[in-house]
């Protein structure tokens, strides 16, 4: 399976973003991916009211998502927000292409390090796996890598790969976080791990400001043995790599943590 990594930084105008999604996807399609992952916050960064962006699955962002990824002929896993019952919003990952049209809601939200997303944003409570082309995958994002259990539900439910798409907050030893964790959440469910990243957006001379998780980049694939496959840097960048899902059947035979698993 061939996988782009799209490492974007988006800024607060679903319209721009759609330009960067769109770039992208071209890009994923030249390089002969199956599959383009963009980041969590795709059609919206956070630090800017949601509310006012956040538009249901039929609306006009996800509607032209589709338009791209059926045009370019690939899947594409982007994160966008969709409105909530309760007057929140929903944390959602849209799936679409090469026959899928699905989403995920966000499970675990970021309330810690001082930010609290759950001020805003409703959870989801339904994990999610897919067929793409013969391969399952599973979806997770950005905190949801701190919770082991996700990634072991996942992979009782089929997945051979898992795409956590993130928005990760900065700070100290936050990498060093984020690099373990896709390792560990790698070895926990003996999966491929996909994590794609928004790009630092001091790397493109923009600053951050206050304590929303605006990205610090360096996305990663990690085998199901746990191992760094590929790691991008900070800045923005399209990278398209190759995974051999057949990986995760030995890795499956090798380790059998999920079989030996008592509790």
């Amino acid at each position: 399976m061939r996988i782009a990594l799209c490492q974007i930084v988006t800024g607060p105008d679903p319209k721009a973003n759609l330009e960067l999604v769109a770039d992208g996807i071209r890009r994923a399609a030249e390089g002969g991916a199956d599959l383009a992952v963009f980041p969590e916050a795709t059609m919206a960064c956070f630090g800017v009211k949601l509310g006012p962006l956040a538009e249901p699955l039929d609306g006009p962002w996800a509607t032209e998502v589709r338009r791209l990824a059926d045009e370019a002929g690939i899947a594409v896993v982007a994160g966008m927000f969709t409105p909530a019952p309760d007057g929140r919003v929903t944390n959602t990952l849209l799936i679409t292409g090469r026959g899928l049209d699905a989403s995920y809601d966000k499970i675990h939200l970021f309330d810690a390090f001082g930010f609290a997303e759950s001020d805003t944003v409703a959870p989801g409570d339904q994990p999610l796996v897919l067929d793409l082309d013969g391969t399952k995958i599973g979806f997770a994002t950005c905190y949801d890598i701190r919770f082991p259990g996700l990634y072991t539900t996942l992979a009782d439910q089929g997945a051979e790969v898992i795409i956590t798409s993130a928005s990760w907050g900065s700070g100290e030893g936050k990498r060093e976080q984020w690099e373990l964790l896709s390792r560990a959440r790698a070895l926990d469910s003996t999966s491929w791990v996909v994590a794609v990243g928004q790009a630092d957006p001091r790397s493109i001379g923009r600053e951050p400001s206050g304590k929303a998780p605006t990205g610090i980049g360096h996305s990663l694939v990690a085998t199901p043995y746990g191992q760094i496959h590929t790691q991008l840097a900070d800045a923005p960048e399209i990278e398209v790599v190759d995974i051999d899902p057949t990986t995760t059947t030995q890795a499956r035979q090798a380790i059998p943590v999920l079989t030996n698993r008592r509790f």
